[in-house]
């Protein structure tokens, strides 16, 4: 079982930055990749960026791209969501998971989430 704790979320202006981290502890992790989704009230949860952990290639959706960063540190299995430029649509709960198995790495099917960190961005 793998248990992740995400951080970093809160309150931002338009414009603003917040960096999240998310945390996987447990059994030794060997996972295939590591992402981010967020869920917006109302809204379905979508994909927002992911990174394969042994070669680390980066995805992004296209609503955040040029703006996010995601990066991995491998020794503390931890990964990390750079957000700039923040828009009002960027607000969400923002979860982190892992993907044991290759494929489909921009889709919902992952098999570990964390509890989300709520990331508001007003004017």
């Amino acid at each position: 079982q793998v248990q992740l704790v995400e951080s970093g979320g809160g309150l931002v202006q338009i414009g603003g930055s917040l960096r999240l981290s998310c945390a996987a502890s447990g059994r030794t992790f060997s996972g295939v990749a590591m992402g981010w989704f967020r869920q917006a009230p109302g809204k379905e949860r979508e994909f927002v960026s992911t990174i394969t952990w042994n070669g680390g290639t980066k995805f992004y959706a296209d609503s955040v791209k040029g703006r996010f960063t995601i990066s991995r540190e491998k020794a503390k299995a931890t990964v990390y969501l750079q957000m700039n430029s923040l828009k009002p649509e960027d607000t969400a709960v923002y979860y982190c998971a892992v993907k044991n198995s290759p494929g489909g790495l921009t889709t919902l099917n992952y098999d570990y989430w964390g509890q989300g960190t709520q990331v508001t961005v007003s004017s």
